[in-house]
């Protein structure tokens, strides 16, 4: 698509919103009512396109894609009249008469990037809060994940007119049409490399930022853990999605004396989950593309492989593994895997795990299993990190009432519930002041009766 059909969509949305229909509040419930409708009635063909572009099970797919687009519609269609409402708050009696308040108010004209891995949840969901906020939209899914791309362009043509939301598909052309175009708002979700290039483009024209980005998230188990109940966690976070997950445990530091026994307990976890031979099960994932592919596996290696290390390489797939005694010295340790290799390095002392921890900076997610519930707390406190678990792994993710984001290299602003409308909003503070009191000690010319009681209500 040129840079003058993409100006064009845009000028129609830009017409539209002007238009005041999206302020409506009514008007928004009725676009996400038609939304939920047509997701059910195309559910199957969702599913099928996830499955061609993935290899993801029905099963994975709605419980990770499809069920949390309408968990987050049936949040925002049960809280819209409460996000919208005034919010007063008290005013000073510098302000006496007068009652203070903040309103919701849409950006306008939203641009919403997703990436190939979770390509419906990372499209519609952000979709959802910004339709939820007032705003029109423009979605620019990945070009990897181009079948479920395409079902995504017909689920959006079938429930709204292209001046409300739109979807432009293609690849890196596209893209930089569209950063250079003149949005209200741009929600972008993908690696830090076009994170930053996005940010660079948006601060040309001071447009507001989100983004979701990644980074290498640790895994922390200590000897006093549940370590069964660990291992059967972190292999259901780990390999979800075939590892390929911006929230799934990086790698895994474990206190020394409970290591040899935590593989153990994973190498089982991982044979009840996805069977004897990983590969053959039909609801176990693929690797998007052969570049991802390869890129895997010259960072698994040969070496300390403890399971899995097997792979297809015409399906693209690469079983469950597991690397034993890994350092920060080596290739997998100084980038984000995105892929089923997992990572196992050992500590003793509570200072040596922190500082591996602190080596990757501001990672999206922290996960720690342990029974000291003080420890926890006091970790959870220690370290920057987007969000995460106590004894569990991703499922921070799949409540519309937290918000879910980064912080520093992984991301900035948050989003699902609240936190996404107000993501796609800005709250207008407003003073609404009575006319019958007038206070004189403002004005000029000013005076020492003024100056004390000035000083007298401000002091």
């Amino acid at each position: 698509m040129t840079q003058q059909e993409i100006n064009k969509i845009l000028d129609t949305q830009k017409a539209f919103f002007a238009t005041g229909q999206t302020l409506d509040v009514p008007f928004r419930r009725e676009a996400l009512k038609c939304l939920y409708s047509n997701i059910k009635l195309m559910e199957e063909e969702i599913l099928q396109a996830l499955r061609k572009d993935l290899g993801k099970g029905n099963q994975e797919a709605y419980m990770c894609e499809v069920g949390l687009v309408l968990s987050e519609i049936r949040h925002m269609l049960s809280h819209l009249h409460k996000y919208t409402k005034k919010k007063y708050v008290a005013s000073p009696i510098t302000n006496f008469p007068s009652r203070s308040y903040t309103i919701a108010s849409p950006h306008g004209n939203v641009l919403i990037m997703s990436p190939w891995n979770y390509p419906f949840l990372l499209s519609v969901s952000p979709l959802v809060d910004a339709i939820a906020a007032g705003n029109t939209a423009i979605i620019k899914p990945s070009a990897y994940s181009d079948a479920t791309s395409e079902v995504i362009k017909k689920l959006i043509k079938a429930t709204f007119p292209s001046q409300y939301v739109e979807v432009i598909t293609g690849g890196r052309k596209e893209n930089v049409s569209l950063l250079n175009e003149d949005f209200n708002y741009i929600f972008f979700t993908g690696s830090k490399a076009v994170g930053r290039e996005v940010m660079a483009k948006a601060a040309e024209k001071l447009i507001p930022v989100t983004l979701e980005l990644g980074g290498k998230s640790p895994c922390i188990i200590t000897k006093d853990a549940n370590l069964k109940l660990a291992a059967k966690r972190i292999v259901f976070g780990k390999f979800l999605n075939c590892g390929q997950t911006c929230v799934a445990p990086d790698y895994v530091l474990v206190q020394r004396d409970v290591q040899d026994k935590l593989i153990e307990y994973l190498k089982d976890e991982i044979t009840k989950q996805f069977g004897e031979n990983p590969l053959d099960n039909p609801n176990y994932g693929r690797i998007i593309n052969e570049k991802h592919f390869n890129r895997l596996l010259n960072l698994m290696g040969t070496k300390n492989i403890v399971c899995g290390g097997e792979y297809k390489t015409g399906y693209l797939q690469i079983a469950p593994t597991i690397i034993r005694d890994v350092t920060l010295d080596d290739d997998i340790m100084k980038e984000e895997i995105f892929g089923p290799l997992l990572p196992i390095m050992n500590f003793v002392h509570y200072e040596e795990l922190e500082s591996i921890v602190q080596k990757n900076k501001e990672p999206l997610a922290l996960y720690l299993f342990t029974g000291n519930r003080k420890y926890a707390n006091n970790l959870i406190k220690k370290f920057k990190f987007g969000g995460g678990c106590i004894n569990d792994t991703i499922m921070h993710i799949a409540t519309s009432t937290l918000p879910f984001g980064g912080v520093g290299e992984s991301g900035i602003g948050s989003y699902h519930g609240e936190a996404g409308f107000n993501a796609f909003s800005h709250r207008k503070s407003i003073v609404n002041r009575h006319t019958w009191f007038d206070p004189f000690m403002r004005y000029q010319p000013y005076s020492n009766i003024k100056d004390k009681l000035i000083h007298l209500f401000l002091g």
